[in-house]
């Protein structure tokens, strides 16, 4: 197996998958602590990019590039900074030759997986392997969001959230309702949130998040990443939840 260690990070290629284990520490990224460890298909891999960060400071730069449907962190969090981005990696001079090495090698893997699949490309469902196991429940100051894979659960009773959610308590929203989820993180002055979107709130007016009975409120750091991690989860099982019922379609 190649191993590669750098700033957020250790990789280990075993010629069929990257497996990703996270950096832990009073200064490491929140989203990515929260994720802790994941595992990357070669087939899930559209291409490898593989440069100097900074020709200064003698930096490299390795990001997987995912193939369409397959990066739930992307598609979810199209506010994700650089530093939250769970499939780039940054290391030193001393290990470029390694990197570099170890860059080719997944493409080549990745190509040879893109030749199997026939042109059909990737599975879908490759996505509900990139993220946290269900049943998946989150905190915040506003209160808790669960999803087991069918439903999503919101439940207001944290100090933060407004009268209206309070009376509400909880809201249930199934799976086959949702047409979406997305995340927007804090400002440092507002709260970010986690809305999920479904078909009734096309033809209602939507409302602040802090009124909104599909949206979660989250502040910054650890609450805001576990939001984040929510939104990819929901996303990659709603790309499952497609798939399965094109597949119906075709049958």
């Amino acid at each position: 197996m190649d191993v590669l260690r750098g700033d957020r990070a250790e990789w280990t290629f075993d010629g069929e998958s990257v497996d990703i284990r996270f950096h832990t520490g009073a200064f490491k990224d929140a989203m990515l602590k929260e994720l802790g460890r994941c595992t990357v298909p070669v087939s899930a891999i559209s291409a490898v990019d593989f440069d100097l960060a900074d020709s200064r400071r003698k930096r490299w730069t390795l990001r997987l590039r995912l193939h369409d449907r397959t990066d739930p962190y992307a598609a979810a969090g199209a506010m994700l900074s650089e530093g939250s981005e769970p499939f780039r990696l940054v290391g030193p001079a001393s290990s470029e030759l390694v990197a570099e090495y170890l860059a080719d090698q997944i493409r080549f893997a990745a190509h040879r997986a893109a030749e199997e699949a026939g042109g059909s490309g990737p599975d879908p469902r490759l996505a509900t392997r990139l993220v946290r196991p269900l049943p998946l429940h989150i905190q915040t100051s506003e209160g808790a969001a669960v999803f087991d894979g069918a439903t999503v659960r919101l439940i207001w009773t944290g100090v933060s959230a407004a009268a209206r959610k309070k009376k509400a308590h909880r809201r249930e929203i199934r799976l086959s309702e949702l047409t979406g989820v997305e995340w927007v993180p804090s400002d440092g002055w507002e709260y970010g949130h986690l809305r999920l979107n479904t078909v009734e709130a096309v033809r209602t007016e939507v409302t602040k998040p802090k009124h909104d009975l599909a949206c979660l409120l989250c502040d910054e750091g650890k609450e805001g990443a576990r939001a984040l991690m929510m939104a990819a989860t929901i996303t990659a099982h709603l790309w499952a939840r497609d798939q399965g019922a094109m597949g119906e379609l075709e049958s």
